[in-house]
């Protein structure tokens, strides 16, 4: 058995689980490789890894219809409810009871961009950045309800500190710094074909990180969870950094999850087709709401219809949700009640034979939508698709850069018609600022946009 002084306890445990094959360049290594790769297996919980290779996944309840959700309103009614719940959503806010959480782990390789999605410069006229769009959101909000709002940032081991250097480099847009808080997602190891840890290089393990569900061990493992809750929040409010139209502090959607209590509230758009790509919201038998991927859908309910000829499984997630703090503590304790793995085959870049190739492998990942069906108190929240989801997730086509700009345009200029405010005929491109407006009444009435090609309103 090797030794090495301070982590023979390490090395003990990478023995009694039959993982030694890790220490086959150990002779090659300086003092600093064997740390360096001692500290890599510090952390790994050897007995989940066993768990996970030997447990396959249990197959998905297929007993299920479609969720109930809030609709759109469009009655006098609808519409009176909805004006309650932002008023209690309002009070929440202003009481510092919301907290805005990002997801913002992903580089920007799909977008031809070489750094954090987050750093991509998605505004049609000012080229401001997702980050920058969502911090200012943020302060306006803070500023329109006079409450401070800690903005939660999950980076990735790759981008953290790239992430944390941009917000202080840039002032942290306006926030203040102490409001907030940049931490990392939580890594997991991959395991080969015959359930082996994976050497990445000579000294080091291959880890990969535990998906968007191991957001919420983050917001644990980092303390951000404790500081939460010794600043009263009551609410995270969750979204992905991919979304420039994304309504990171909705008081109607916060009043319906407070009135009602809810556990967990998401937010969902009708599919714009049967074979939209779009997890999709269903209640279970045991009256659970769940999201099923589209790929787990079976085919006779994609294209399942109603009596009045409309989609069925018409819910499509946009990966937006209300968190209840405490729901998070609870599923993050470590107890019986936690999300679960999900295991994908892989090829993963391995060094063998003291030659980086690619091998076949399994990766896990949670997903933070399996926290739905552990509570018991959810509600689906329908939005309009056009006013509120825009992912930048290709460089062209759908869900692209330019996607995302023209319904950012068209957005804008829907809020200008709402308040009569005249667009020119030559004005072709229009971008509201966060800081002017997060909604059409946010906006001065007497605005006058200038006669040109393209305007920034802030």
């Amino acid at each position: 058995m090797k030794t090495f002084s301070g982590y023979d306890d390490v090395i003990k445990r990478v023995y009694d689980h039959h993982q030694e094959h890790v220490f086959k360049y150990w002779h090659e290594l300086d003092d600093d490789g064997k740390k360096r790769l001692l500290e890599d297996l510090s952390d790994v919980d050897f007995a989940l890894m066993e768990r996970l290779y030997s447990s396959p996944e249990s197959a998905p309840d297929e007993k299920f219809g479609p969720a109930p959700f809030i609709p759109v309103p469009k009655t006098t009614e609808a519409m009176r409810e909805h004006a309650r719940a932002r008023e209690a959503g309002v009070e929440q806010v202003s009481r510092g009871k919301v907290a805005a959480f990002v997801v913002a782990g992903g580089q920007g390789s799909r977008l031809g961009y070489d750094g954090p999605k987050g750093k991509f410069p998605v505004g049609p006229v000012s080229g401001k950045t997702l980050f920058q769009m969502h911090a200012e959101r943020i302060l306006k909000c803070s500023r329109k309800y006079n409450a401070a709002i800690p903005f939660l940032i999950m980076t990735s081991r790759v981008n953290h500190d790239e992430i944390a250097a941009y917000f202080r480099d840039s002032g942290y847009f306006g926030l203040n710094h102490e409001d907030v808080l940049i931490f990392p997602q939580n890594m997991i190891p991959s395991l080969d074909t015959e359930g082996k840890l994976i050497l990445e290089t000579k000294n080091s393990v291959f880890k990969n990180p535990d998906g968007h569900g191991g957001s919420l061990t983050a917001l644990r493992a980092s303390g951000v969870l404790e500081e939460m809750k010794r600043r009263g929040v009551e609410t995270i409010s969750y979204f992905q950094v991919d979304n420039p139209l994304v309504k990171i502090i909705d008081p109607a959607f916060i009043g319906f999850h407070f009135l009602r209590g809810a556990d967990i509230s998401s937010k969902a758009v009708r599919k714009a087709y049967p074979e939209e790509k779009v997890g999709i919201f269903v209640r279970h038998s045991n009256n659970r709401i769940a999201v099923v991927e589209y790929s787990d859908l079976p085919e006779d309910a994609i294209h399942s219809v109603d009596e009045g000829g409309a989609l069925r499984y018409s819910s499509g997630s946009i990966a937006v949700h209300l968190f209840q703090r405490e729901v998070v503590e609870c599923i993050t304790a470590g107890a019986d009640l936690s999300l679960p793995f999900h295991t994908a085959k892989k090829k993963i870049k391995a060094c063998v034979n003291g030659v980086g190739i690619e091998i076949d492998g399994y990766k896990f990942e949670k997903f933070v939508f399996d926290a739905l069906p552990l509570t018991e108190k959810n509600i689906v929240f329908e939005i309009v698709r056009e006013e509120e989801f825009a992912p930048v997730k290709n460089a062209a086509g759908i869900d692209s850069v330019e996607s995302a700009r023209k319904m950012m345009n068209d957005l804008y200029r829907s809020w200008l018609r709402t308040r009569k405010i005249r667009i020119p005929a030559k004005t072709k491109i229009i971008e509201i600022s966060p800081l002017a407006a997060v909604e059409p009444d946010d906006l001065d009435a007497g605005i006058e946009i200038p006669e040109q090609e393209a305007v920034y309103v802030s």
